[in-house]
C-alpha cells in the first residue's frame, strides 16, 4: 500500500500541476463544446421533477445566474487555439514534474520514471460562465465556471527492478471555479503584470486510471481513496487565498516604487564659504533634495553676510530606496537681483546609513558631481548634516481584517488611549483615483483639490470627462497621527477659454481621518455633496516610522 500511495501521490502531483497550469491560460483562452448530436428538444412542463433535478447541474450558470455572462466567443477563440495550448501545456507539465520525478529515482527500487504520452487531447475545456468581480483595488477579477470532459492520451512508465509498469490516466473529467485576479493594473502592456490563480473550492475530478491494461480504479475503496488525495493535493496547492501566481511583466520595468521611510535632516552649519558679494561676504542658504523625485526642494532660512553660518534646521524628506537613493545638498548665495550663485554642493547616498541611527557628517563642498576633476581645486568650504533613516514599521497598515475580500475591518476595537496606541511621527498618503458621475451645468473638464491642514494640492484636469481617472497621490509628513481630523476634497471643473465664470463646482466630500489611523488604510467611493449621482473614488493610507 505504502508504494502504490508514492505511485498515487506522483501522478496526483501531475494532475494537480497540469490543472494549475491550465487554469491558467484561462486568462487570455477558452474554449467551445465538442460537437456532438443535437438532442430532442423538449418542454421543461414535460418533465418530471426527477428529470428536472438530473438536468439541473448541466445547465449553465448563465442560465442560473445573472451574474455569469455567456461567453461562446470565447469558447470559440479557444477550440482553434486549443492544438497549440496542448503543446505548450504539456511542456510546461513536463519541466514541471522531471525534478520531482528525480526525487524517486533510486526510492523504492525505482531506477526510471517517464511520460511515455502526453498530451490534453482534442477536446477543449469548457467555459459555462463568466463573472467580473468589481473592486476598488487596481486589479480585475475573473471568476470562470469551468467543464471538462477530455480525452486525454498520458502514460507513465515506471521502470521498476526488471520490470516495465505502464500507468494510463483515462476518462478526465473536471468540474472547477477558479478566481483569476489581473493585477497590478499598470501603463505597460498587456496593462496587468501578474496573474493570480486560485480555486474558489475544492474542483470536482473524475478519472479511471489503467495499469498493465486493468482498471485499478475498480477495486474497492481504492477509488474513493484517490479521489480524496487528488482533492486534498489540490486545495493545499490552490485553494483560495492560496494561488498560482503568473508573472507577466518583469517586475523591474512595471514597479512603482512607493514610500518607505523617513528620512531626517539636521543641517547644522557651514564653514569656509566662498565670497560672493561686493563687500567680501555671501548670504548662504542650503537646498536639499533626494534623486529620484520631483518634489520641490526643501529650504533652510538665508543668513545674511556669513562665512560660517549656523542654522541647527531640521528636515523631513520622503525615501522610496534607501538602496539607490541620494541625498543632494546645495548651498547657495542669495542675491536680491539675478541668479543665487552656487556655492558647493555635496552628496550622501542612503545606503550609508543604519537605520533608527543618527550619524553625522562633514563634507567638503565641491564645484560639480565630479570630485576628480584636477581643475577644482579651490577649497569651498564644508557643510555638516546629521543624518537619520526611520524605515516605516512592518505592521503600518497592517489588514485587521476583510469584508466581501476587499474592504478593511472598521475602528472600534479596545484599546487604552489613542495617543499611546497611534502616537509619532508618520506620513499621510491620499490616492485620488478617479470620480464617476461628475456632470457640470457648462463645462466638463473635471480635477481634484485636496484640502488638510492649510495645505492646497490639485490634480490634473481631464478635458471633457463624466468619469475621469486622475490617479494621482499626494503626500503629508505629519508630526502626530491625524485623529479626529478630516480631509475635504472637491471637484472642479474649469472652462479652457476665457470667460467670466471660467470654474464650477462639481461635488465635495470629507473624509474622517480615524479609521484611517486604526486601520492603517481606507480604499473606499464616496457620493459627493451638490452633486446629483457623483462619486470620486479615494485611497488614503498612514504609515508610522
Amino acid at each position: 500500500m505504502g508504494f502504490l500511495s508514492t505511485l498515487l501521490g506522483i501522478f496526483g502531483f501531475g494532475i494537480g500541476t497540469s490543472i494549475g497550469l491550465l487554469i491558467g491560460f484561462f486568462l487570455f483562452i477558452y474554449s467551445k463544446p465538442k460537437t456532438v448530436k443535437e438532442p430532442v428538444p423538449r418542454p421543461l412542463y414535460e418533465l418530471d421533477n426527477d428529470q428536472l433535478l438530473d438536468i439541473l447541474p448541466d445547465i449553465p450558470l448563465w442560465v442560473k445566474c445573472p451574474d455569469y455572462e455567456r461567453v461562446d466567443w470565447l469558447n470559440k477563440f479557444v477550440a482553434d487555439m486549443w492544438p497549440y495550448l496542448d503543446k505548450a501545456i504539456c511542456a510546461q507539465i513536463r519541466s514541471a514534474t522531471e525534478p520531482m520525478f528525480a526525487e524517486y529515482v533510486g526510492k523504492y527500487q525505482i531506477e526510471a520514471i517517464e511520460f511515455d504520452n502526453l498530451s490534453l487531447g482534442t477536446i477543449p475545456p469548457e467555459i459555462h460562465g463568466l463573472k467580473v468581480c468589481e473592486t476598488n483595488e487596481k486589479e480585475l477579477v475573473l471568476e470562470p465556471a469551468v467543464r471538462w470532459a477530455g480525452n486525454p492520451n498520458i502514460v507513465l512508465t515506471l521502470k521498476l527492478l526488471s520490470f516495465r509498469i505502464t500507468i494510463q490516466l483515462v476518462d478526465l473529467q473536471i468540474f472547477m471555479a477558479p478566481r483569476i485576479t489581473l493585477k497590478p493594473l499598470v501603463p505597460n502592456f498587456p496593462c496587468f503584470a501578474t496573474v493570480a490563480v486560485s480555486l474558489l473550492w475544492k474542483p470536482d475530478v473524475d478519472f479511471g486510471m489503467s495499469i498493465l491494461g486493468g482498471d485499478i480504479m475498480a477495486i474497492p475503496g481504492l477509488y474513493q481513496f484517490v479521489q480524496k488525495t487528488i482533492k486534498r493535493q489540490l486545495a493545499s496547492l490552490y485553494i483560495w487565498p492560496q494561488a498560482l501566481e503568473i508573472p507577466i511583466l518583469d517586475s523591474a520595468t512595471v514597479a512603482v516604487k512607493k514610500p518607505v521611510g523617513i528620512l531626517h535632516v539636521k543641517v547644522v552649519r557651514a564653514q569656509k564659504l566662498l565670497k560672493k558679494d561686493i563687500l567680501g561676504t555671501s548670504d548662504p542658504y542650503v537646498k536639499l533634495n533626494l534623486s529620484g523625485e520631483r518634489l520641490p526642494s526643501k529650504k533652510t532660512t538665508i543668513k545674511k553676510r556669513n562665512l560660517n553660518p549656523e542654522w541647527n534646521e531640521k528636515f523631513k524628506l520622503i525615501v522610496k530606496d534607501p538602496g539607490s537613493q541620494v541625498l543632494q545638498l546645495q548651498v547657495f548665495d542669495w542675491d536680491k537681483v539675478g541668479n543665487h550663485d552656487r556655492l558647493g554642493m555635496q552628496f550622501v547616498p542612503l545606503k550609508f546609513l543604519t537605520p533608527y541611527e543618527t550619524k553625522e557628517f562633514k563634507l567638503d563642498l565641491l564645484k560639480h558631481t565630479d570630485s576628480y576633476d584636477p581643475q577644482d581645486k579651490k577649497q569651498r568650504g564644508k557643510i555638516v548634516v546629521e543624518l537619520m533613516y526611520a524605515p516605516f514599521r512592518a505592521d503600518s497598515g497592517k489588514l485587521e481584517g476583510t469584508q466581501d475580500g476587499y474592504s478593511r475591518k472598521e475602528s472600534g476595537f479596545d484599546r487604552t488611549s489613542d495617543s499611546e496606541v497611534f502616537g509619532g511621527a508618520g506620513l499621510l498618503s491620499v490616492l485620488i483615483q478617479g470620480a464617476e458621475d461628475v456632470e457640470g451645468e457648462r463645462h466638463n473638464n473635471p480635477f481634484a483639490v485636496v484640502f488638510f491642514r492649510g495645505e492646497t494640492k490639485r490634480t490634473k484636469m481631464i478635458k471633457r470627462a463624466r468619469d475621469p481617472l486622475w490617479n494621482e497621490e499626494f503626500h503629508y509628513m505629519l508630526e502626530e497621527p491625524p485623529l479626529n481630523e478630516k480631509i475635504h476634497i472637491e471637484v472642479m471643473s474649469k472652462r479652457t477659454g476665457f470667460s467670466f465664470r471660467s470654474k464650477e463646482h462639481l461635488g465635495n466630500v470629507d473624509i474622517n481621518l480615524t479609521d484611517v489611523v486604526h486601520n492603517g488604510r481606507i480604499n473606499q467611493k464616496y457620493h459627493l455633496i451638490d452633486s446629483k449621482n457623483g462619486v470620486i473614488h479615494v485611497a488614503i493610507k498612514w504609515v508610522t516610522a
